[in-house]
Formats: structure tokens, C-alpha cells, sequence
């Protein structure tokens, strides 16, 4: 199983964030997070990095059911999508799958939890 899904599409970097937050919000998501790598990566080292995002999206309702079945799982969260330009307008982006970073952890109830946050990642990132 990959830990991650992903897809490639044509468009601008700043359109392509814009799609992928619309389509997050959709599925029910927020951005808790949006780490600028290239900028940090700028800052902190003072190296020239590609156009990379991390968005930390979160399912409010989801992440309470995670919580209440595996307290440590806060550690997993929130769930992140990233958008990276791989050239001038081609980008791809990618988001964690949930079913693979939760094997390690042995509890049906998060099991389901996980299955239906990957199926609306999953759709998140077909519907690009």
C-alpha cells in the first residue's frame, strides 16, 4: 500500500491551491496549516527550492471520532496534501493516505475512520 495518492495536473501553482482547498472544503475539510517550504527553505538555508506547499487539512467531525477511539492519534493529524510545481505549470499533488499510516495502529474503530478519510482524499484528488 502507498502512503501516499497522487495526481499531476496543468495550471498555474497559486490555481491549482485554490482547486485543491475548494475541493478539500467539499469533502468537508479546513486548512489548519499551509507551510511554505519553498519560502522556509529560503529563509532558514538560504537555498533556492521549487514552488512546494504543504496544506494541513483537517475534518472536524473525523478527526473527533479519531481522537475518541485512539487519544495518541493526534500525532497522525491533520492530514496533509501537498502541492508542488514539478515545472512550469505542471503540478502535482499528493495527500497522505490515512488506511496506510494507520496500520501500525491496531483499532477497529479507527480503521473506519481512516477508510472513509482516504475515500474522500482519494476523491479530492481525482476531481483535479
Amino acid at each position: 500500500m502507498n502512503y501516499y495518492f497522487n495526481k499531476t495536473v496543468n495550471g498555474t501553482f497559486e490555481a491549482v491551491i485554490d482547486k485543491v482547498t475548494k475541493g478539500l472544503k467539499e469533502e468537508g475539510f479546513g486548512i489548519l496549516t499551509e507551510i511554505d517550504v519553498t519560502a522556509t527553505l529560503k529563509k532558514k538555508l538560504g537555498v533556492d527550492f521549487k514552488k512546494y506547499i504543504i496544506l494541513g487539512a483537517c475534518n472536524p467531525p473525523y478527526a473527533h471520532k479519531a481522537l475518541q477511539a485512539e487519544d495518541k492519534i493526534g500525532t497522525m493529524l491533520p492530514c496533509n496534501v501537498i502541492v508542488q510545481e514539478i515545472d512550469k505549470d505542471i503540478i502535482e499533488v499528493a495527500a497522505v493516505n490515512p488506511m496506510a499510516s494507520m496500520q501500525a495502529v491496531e483499532n477497529e474503530k479507527l480503521s473506519d475512520v481512516a477508510k472513509d478519510i482516504t475515500a474522500m482524499l482519494e476523491n479530492v484528488i481525482e476531481k483535479l
